[in-house]
């Protein structure tokens, strides 16, 4: 890297991108405790699901057209996304829509924290599943990372016996996982041209329309009361949570969460997925009162250290042979794989 492009890249992922990194993942951890109250109050999981990313996708409908005009232009920014449409129709059916539905599912049943670090141990199955497939050994540390996690699962779900927690609660949870364990695949395909802005709103939309589909069929439940619900300690109307999940832990969640990726680079802005886990934690335990144990505290640690450990290092691209200067220079290229969404949930919006 030249000093000018060092430069450059030393004021994109200064301390303003850490603010909006940090933002972002805050926001992402308010779902769990926002959408809960909605779900006791009656409200099924598909409904929240549903009217949260639709919400989304409706706010983030006028920045996807602007940074397409402004881009490749509107007629080239779709074609792009229908080339990428295999890409784009799986994540939207399964790290977006289905993610979501089987957290909103899990919480329903076990606390917003217990849930969220069930489901970030995403990365220890990806891990498996290649070791497996590859039959090669990971790295010392990587496995180390994965052990440390998987004791901290144990802790937290309270194998002994000393913690009690509804199995099918950790099924949808782990369910979750596996969303966004796709959500980790697709996010590191080669870059296709879909702008980042461009793909989460699509996504968004076709997650929606899945789940309108399904429920108006009633493949899926539906219960929307309109009812008041306990919301930050009072009695509000059912759609103050309703918007307020839709606007700040979605469609502002994933406009901040893509402006940090392109700031500070997909390895950077990955690990405050796990600054998710820790807000959803403490957000959910001031809000709800989901405290959590003193060995379940210490298997959250656990799993966070251990993910920590196991994140991937960046694909490193071979030099290419130079080439006579046709074109402008001095021009820095964007980075590979910043067209997938910044970080997980509720991708698991993939994460919570």
């Amino acid at each position: 890297m030249s000093g000018a492009r060092a430069s450059t890249a030393a004021v994109r992922g200064g301390p303003v991108a850490l603010l909006i990194a940090t933002a972002s993942a805050l926001s992402f951890g308010t779902s769990g405790t926002i959408a809960k109250p909605l779900l006791e109050a009656g409200w099924s999981p598909p409904a929240v699901v549903f009217l949260r990313i639709l919400g989304a996708a409706l706010a983030l409908l006028v920045p996807a057209l602007v940074v397409l005009h402004r881009g490749p232009g509107l007629a080239e920014g779709f074609r792009l996304i229908w080339r990428a449409r295999v890409r784009v129709l799986v994540y939207g059916v399964f790290a977006v829509a289905g993610t979501q539905l089987c957290y909103f599912a899990a919480i329903q049943r076990i606390p917003v924290g217990l849930a969220l670090l069930i489901e970030y141990l995403a990365p220890i199955g990806l891990l498996l599943f290649m070791w497996m497939r590859t039959r090669r050994r990971p790295a010392l540390g990587v496995l180390l990372g994965a052990g440390l996690a998987l004791v901290g699962l144990l802790l937290v779900i309270g194998i002994d016996g000393s913690v009690r927690l509804d199995p099918l609660g950790i099924l949808y949870a782990s369910i979750a996982a596996v969303g966004l364990a796709i959500y980790f695949v697709l996010g590191a395909v080669a870059d296709d041209g879909v702008p980042a802005m461009a793909f989460a709103w699509t996504t968004l939309t076709i997650g929606a329309a899945i789940l309108g589909l399904l429920a108006a069929v009633r493949v899926l439940p539906w219960a929307s009361p309109g009812v008041n619900v306990a919301f930050l300690g009072a009695s509000m109307p059912w759609f103050v949570p309703v918007i307020a999940v839709a606007l700040l832990s979605t469609a502002f969640a994933y406009f901040t969460g893509i402006i940090a990726a392109a700031r500070l680079g997909s390895r950077q802005a990955s690990f405050f997925g796990l600054l998710e886990v820790i807000a959803g934690v403490v957000i959910s335990w001031i809000v709800l009162g989901e405290a959590l144990a003193l060995v379940q505290i210490v298997g959250a640690v656990l799993i966070l250290g251990g993910v920590a450990l196991i994140r991937p290092e960046p694909q490193k691209v071979e030099p290419q042979k130079v080439e006579p200067p046709d074109g402008p220079s001095g021009s820095e290229p964007p980075e590979q794989g910043e067209a997938a969404h910044p970080q997980g949930a509720s991708l698991p919006i993939v994460p919570g």
